[in-house]
């Protein structure tokens, strides 16, 4: 009866928690992404702002150029499929400008792999879209990192029309 009370007591704390802290309830029903990058990039802050628009938490390492290079390296992402940041989420890499959307695809169908890639700085995908570029946009691929180094294409984004 008394283990019975207790639960219900601290149901009732974290009943009125929410009321009070909403917004520390819901940040952690967000996944985190953590990122390393260069304090000067402008476009590594305008992917972070896409994926915290998106529903992501964000915690950003600006580091050095070489020890943004030995995180990719750590991480087992091929210095061949590399831009200009390296994010992890859960157990999955993310380098470069990977849309949020298929992040949340990733986490959801949890694949057997690495994680994804956006090689380059492809203009007009997410942190490359910004005012400055004149509503250009390269067509490119977001790929499917597998950890033998196979690479497919995950999701592909045309030029628009």
């Amino acid at each position: 009866m008394q283990r019975r009370a207790l639960m219900q007591a601290g149901t009732t704390l974290l009943g009125a928690a929410a009321l009070v802290l909403p917004g520390l309830v819901l940040a952690q029903d967000k996944p985190l992404i953590e990122v390393w990058k260069t304090a000067s990039c402008g476009c590594c802050h305008d992917w972070i702002a896409h994926l915290e628009t998106n529903g992501f938490q964000v915690k950003a390492n600006d580091v050095s150029e070489v020890a943004k290079t030995a995180q990719r390296q750590k991480f087992g992402m091929p210095a061949k499929l590399g831009s200009c940041h390296t994010g992890r989420v859960d157990s999955y890499v993310l380098e470069g400008h990977v849309p949020a959307r298929e992040i949340h695809k990733m986490l959801k169908q949890r694949p057997t792999a690495l994680g994804l890639t956006v090689p380059g700085m492809p203009v007009g995908s997410p942190g490359m879209d910004g005012p400055a570029y004149g509503g250009q946009q390269d067509p490119f691929d977001v790929l499917l990192v597998s950890r033998d180094g196979r690479v497919n294409v995950y999701q592909s984004y045309p030029l628009r029309s």
